[in-house]
């Protein structure tokens, strides 16, 4: 067949088919490689018909056959007159595809050239004339920005507007962009004609929205928004051939070019001044490693494993015996930065030799090009200013080197190297496949000389972009390798069919993602040691997926945000956290990824607006495709590695393997589009999945609200933060009852919209308490707004719910009398309406506020009845209506009335009857405050192994639901035990800790209590002084609160502090002087021992009491007054029934001994 009916062959398979491979054309037509190149060109650039993917696949675009001979490269264009007929026909642009997509968002690189002094062009030249002129401006500029897969947007007369980025992206669009506005500069100057062509380019990136503007004829696929304004703008302030960018296209580019930076200027139209940069040149970095520097690589992590097994191998080459290894992987998975681990360790190797290539999207159909310029860069290390003379002496001293017959070698590299040979050499009389093979084979020849002197490092980047010369020159390496010194060592991604499987001497490696605690330490290395917030973190973690790339750009996005600040060895947010944006660094490569499927990248869309994974069935109830269609397209995501797909047809699941795939996705659509998608989605959710509306209505209201259905979403929020509530899952209540408040808020006001705010701020108060604590400022704003909503409202539950919210706001920052207020109110309205549920509660805040205050008593004749009303199956639910089970608190804090009023059994026997019923409720909230009282009550009980074991568990549970008031009453338990166990400084130190964290949470209740164990554990460690301090801070808060129930505790322990330091300054004889006066000290620890003891019995607080009495006896005893003593303890202790085996009563006991 001849060129042209191969030609119309190929035509009609592409345009049957839409995409066909260039390897499928070689096998199906017998191309070769030249043969290949020539469709390639004749299809990409004279008819228009085609566009190339990544340098493996031809997709037709459908456009018009033309006669057009693709224009000739700027170098080899001569001087001649201005005439039309001299200049090629001009290319009006790439062809459209047949159907334009629908206007979509995207981030593009918009690239704006105009010729300058064109109006001046047009008073010198005769309009034919300047027809041609201009014929061979946009034809030279087409050139260009076709190499670059730009798309000319618009001729706008004598200015050419470009997009990189649509209608398909590329990973690098703002490098093509500036490479192409360079290319035209350069391009220009070279052109042969009478008078120069000077352009002036602007290139800017930022989001449009592109698609159809105009109608028939006229109707344009245009981007709307700021992006071109900016770039049109920055072309008006450039200088003639120069190239400037904004600062948004400059970090996209940095290190790939030299810039200057032309400082902030203020552009006519836009309201935000910009800084600008000049483009000066192209820099000689070629991979993003090369532009960070190796002292400022990305840390690695998690490929140890894959380290020791490349330097395992380079072991082995450097004993004799050639290896092969693949590493393969998607894109930013760590390729290059595993390559450049095994580089460095070569590079410090002064026996070994290092050959670092790397192929290139630009240059996928350029022969050798990686050889060609690791010859030019490194090995020959030419320089731009070189003459061809010198060069071509380089390269003879260099060929030299191994021995070859330089008539034949140097005409041979010259050609490969594009240097003129002068008078010196002939050309060789070969053809170009002979020569072509000669190269290889010399290329081939010195590369096994080179391996036979030392162990050699041949690295290979990015299979997937490399041409088929070089490709041909890796195989007949491969076929050497087993019997030479070189390690041969390849990266490309998934995709590229590796061509030399099987071999002995291969060794694949394939990268995969970063376990999650990997990606954790990845970050931290990031921030260099720094802890961020467990919210940023958690975002980071969940959206990158373990991918390095985007873990390093999500993570330096965030540091350069704003969003946090460093605070001493963390970061700390400096505002609420919105969900993180996609890295403009990252967009084009994941928007690119879509692209590559633009037949079926609106099912992707459509499942991203269902989530992160969506199941068949929910997708073919909303999807407009017919099901075969529907399954192919899912299949053709799959095959690509964007969805995965779990279980089978019609049951399958998918789930996008990349969170940002997905999030890039949903963000191309339109706002428009998006409403509707997510309209249709919850619709189809209440109508043909109801067990989904149950069991998630978050993912209904979710939908709804992004409809922008709000009274739809509205009561679907309030039903996922019960459920959630319910599961004890109260961060994800929080967040759904916080969307519920804000959707309220677009809603009309009317009375129906008070009552659905009332319930969501009352259920909102439950979480919370249990994630912020009772006495936090989130609690205190949920109630008050509550309680200003119902000020007009009759009586009801709801009103009880709200009173109840602030007594226990009130309760526990230690303002008692305020919450004595509201308790006595909710006790009056459980009364009046007779609710068994709300008189059981009622009780129970009853008996606790009485209980802090020292009311004894009175407190148990609350919350004895509040556990006999209490029913456990009918009132189990209440635990998730107050956050806290009404019937397990009465038991806790009557077990702690029952120990204070003197019984101590009863209420041990009391605390573990709590536990089991918090244990059956499997509320975590209700048992994490059961550990408490219970390790409390074995503290009081001086059990401190049991209650160092309880304490553990209340930390392991509270840690577990972010339970932070009990966590922190947790860790005070912890450290109190640990004292116990002789590790004193360690357990001061928890009681601090779990003292602060408790107060964080704006408690104050309980405070004193704390401050007692806080002053207990300084004591027997000696520092009374610190211990004194405590009590005197704890006695203030009793003062100010009314919080008198460890009042009398609180006395004693001041008393026995001012003993010990008394005693540790010698103002205390060892031994009584007959008829002398008590020391000072002494006096006023007497005075503490008499007050706690009239505090107790005022109580009666029968082991306070106790207590009192037995320091007040052993002050006594050392004076001598042994009868007193004897006569103050004996009646408390014989009014003790019970608890005979506590320490308490033993000590009580002996001393009774001592003292008859």
């Amino acid at each position: 067949m001849t060129f042209d009916e191969i030609l119309s062959r190929i035509i009609a398979l592409l345009r049957q088919e839409q995409r066909v491979s260039y390897r499928a054309l070689k096998l199906r037509f017998h191309l070769d490689d030249e043969y290949l190149e020539a469709v390639r060109e004749e299809m990409i650039y004279a008819k228009q018909l085609a566009r190339d993917e990544e340098g493996r696949v031809l997709v037709w675009t459908g456009g018009a056959e033309v006669s057009a001979q693709p224009a000739c490269p700027p170098s080899q264009t001569e001087a001649q007159p201005v005439s039309a007929a001299k200049y090629p026909v001009p290319v009006e642009g790439l062809s459209p595809d047949p159907s334009p997509p629908e206007a979509e968002r995207r981030q593009l690189t918009v690239l704006f050239c105009d010729l300058v002094d064109s109006t001046k062009l047009a008073s010198q030249l005769d309009p034919e004339e300047l027809r041609a002129l201009l014929q061979a401006y946009h034809t030279t500029c087409t050139a260009v920005i076709q190499r670059f897969d730009g798309h000319i947007a618009q001729y706008l007369g004598d200015g050419v507007l470009v997009y990189f980025g649509y209608p398909h992206a590329h990973e690098d669009d703002a490098q093509r962009a500036v490479r192409t506005g360079l290319g035209i500069v350069e391009a220009l100057s070279q052109l042969a004609t009478p008078f120069p062509l000077p352009v002036r380019i602007g290139i800017h990136t930022g989001s449009v929205v592109v698609g159809a503007v105009g109608s028939g004829v006229k109707r344009e696929q245009l981007a709307l928004g700021e992006t071109p304004n900016i770039a049109a703008r920055l072309q008006g302030i450039a200088m003639p051939d120069r190239v400037v960018i904004s600062a948004a296209t400059h970090r996209l580019i940095e290190g790939f070019f030299a810039c200057e930076p032309l400082g902030t200027q203020v552009l006519k139209g836009i309201a935000q001044p910009v800084d600008v940069y000049h483009v000066v040149r192209e820099s000689a970095a070629r991979s993003r490693l090369e532009v960070i520097g190796t002292t400022r690589l990305t840390p690695l992590v998690g490929r140890e494993q894959e380290v020791g097994l490349l330097l395992e191998r380079w072991e082995q080459v450097r004993e004799g015996h050639g290896q092969l290894v693949t590493v393969s992987g998607e894109a930013g998975i760590g390729k290059s930065r595993l390559v450049q681990v095994l580089k460095e360790h070569v590079a410090d190797d002064p026996q070994a030799w290092l050959t670092p290539c790397q192929c290139s999207p630009y240059h996928q159909h350029s022969a050798l090009y990686p050889f060609i310029e690791l010859l030019q860069r490194v090995v020959l290390q030419f320089a731009p200013e070189e003459s061809p003379t010198h060069k071509l002496h380089k390269l003879e001293g260099w060929l030299v080197q191994y021995g070859l017959p330089l008539p034949q070698m140097v005409p041979l590299f010259a050609t490969l190297l594009s240097l003129p040979l002068g008078e010196a050499y002939a050309p060789l009389p070969l053809s170009p496949e002979q020569q072509r093979r000669q190269t290889l084979q010399a290329l081939l020849t010195i590369l096994l000389q080179r391996a036979a002197q030392q162990p050699l490092l041949l690295v290979v980047e990015d299979l997937h972009w490399v041409d088929p010369s070089t490709l041909e020159l890796l195989g007949l390496l491969v076929d050497q390798g087993p019997t030479a010194r070189i390690l041969t060592l390849l990266t490309y991604r998934p995709g590229f069919v590796f061509p030399w499987p099987g071999r002995a001497h291969l060794t694949p490696i394939t990268l995969q993602r970063l376990t999650r605690p990997q990606t954790t330490l990845m970050v931290k290395r990031l921030t260099r040691g720094k802890t961020l917030p467990p919210a940023v973190l958690d975002q980071i973690v969940t959206k990158t997926d373990g991918v390095p790339l985007f873990v390093e750009e999500l993570t330096k996005m965030v540091l350069e945000s704003g969003l946090v600040r460093e605070d001493g060895a963390q970061y700390v947010l400096t505002g609420p956290l919105p969900p993180l944006a996609i890295p403009t660094t990252l967009h084009d490569s994941l928007m690119a990824r879509l692209d590559r499927l633009a037949a079926v990248k609106g099912i992707a869309q459509l499942g991203a607006t269902i989530g992160r994974q969506f199941s068949y069935t929910l997708l073919q109830t909303v999807s407009p495709l017919e099901e075969t269609a529907l399954q192919h397209a899912l299949a053709q995501l799959v095959e690509a590695e964007l969805l995965y797909q779990q279980g089978f047809l019609p049951q399958a699941n998918y789930r996008f393997k990349h969170a940002l795939i997905q999030e890039v996705a949903y963000q191309s659509l339109l706002k428009s589009t998006r409403q509707q998608y997510h309209q249709q989605i919850a619709q189809a959710l209440e109508a043909r999945f109801p067990e989904t509306v149950e069991t998630q209505p978050e993912l209904v209201a979710h939908h709804y609200t992004e409809a922008g259905l709000n009274a739809q979403a509205l009561p679907y929020w309030q039903q996922a933060g019960q459920q959630a509530i319910e599961r004890s899952a109260h961060r994800e209540a929080i967040a759904h009852l916080a969307r519920g408040l804000a959707v309220l808020q677009t809603l009309p006001d009317t009375p129906e919209r008070i009552q659905q705010e009332l319930t969501l701020q009352i259920t909102l108060g439950v979480p919370l308490i249990a994630t912020k604590g009772y006495g936090s400022l989130e609690v205190k704003e949920a109630f008050t707004r509550a309680w200003k909503l119902c000020q007009h409202l009759e009586e009801s539950p709801q009103l009880f719910l709200v009173l109840r919210g602030l007594w226990n706001w009130h309760l526990l920052k230690g303002e008692l009398g305020r919450s004595c207020e509201f308790g006595e109110r909710l006790f009056a309205l459980a009364q009046r309406l007779q609710d068994p549920a709300l008189l059981v509660e009622a009780h129970r805040v009853m008996g606790t506020t009485l209980f802090f205050r020292g009311e004894l008593l009175p407190a148990q004749n609350y919350l004895e009845p509040g556990i006999t009303l209490y029913d456990r199956q009918q009132h189990r639910a209440l635990a998730f209506l107050y956050g806290a089970d009404p019937g397990v608190v009465c038991q806790l804090y009557t077990a702690w009335t029952l120990w204070l009023i003197g019984y101590p059994d009863q209420a041990r026997h009391t605390i573990y009857e709590a536990l089991n019923q918090a244990q059956e409720l499997s509320q975590p909230f209700s048992l994490a405050f059961a550990l408490s009282i219970a390790a409390t009550v074995h503290y009081l009980r001086r059990e401190h192994q049991r209650g160092l074991e309880l304490a553990e568990a209340n930390i392991v549970l509270s840690t577990e639901h972010s339970i932070a008031q009990w966590l922190a009453h947790g860790v005070v338990d912890r450290g109190g035990a640990l004292v116990e166990q002789g590790k004193t400084a360690e357990g001061i130190a928890q009681i601090q800790e779990g003292l602060d964290a408790w107060q964080s949470t704006g408690a104050n209740l309980v405070v004193p209590h704390h401050l007692s164990r806080l002053a207990e554990t300084y004591g027997k460690a000696g520092r009374t002084g610190e211990g004194l301090g405590s009590l005197t801070g704890a006695l203030a808060l009793v003062e100010e609160t009314g919080e008198r129930f460890w009042e009398a505790e609180l006395y004693r322990l001041k008393g026995e502090l001012l003993l010990q330091q008394s005693a540790a300054v010698g103002e205390l004889h060892a031994a009584p002087i007959a008829g002398r006066a008590c020391p000072a000290p002494a006096e006023e620890a007497e005075t503490c021992f008499r007050q706690a003891l009239d505090i107790a019995r005022r109580q009666q607080a029968k082991s306070l009491e106790l207590r009192a009495v037995m320091s007040l006896s052993r002050l006594w005893q050392q004076q001598g007054k042994r009868a007193e003593a004897r006569e103050l303890l004996a009646p408390i202790y014989g009014w003790f029934t019970e608890g005979f085996e506590t320490r308490d009563l033993q000590e009580a006991r002996a001393l009774l001994a001592e003292l008859t």
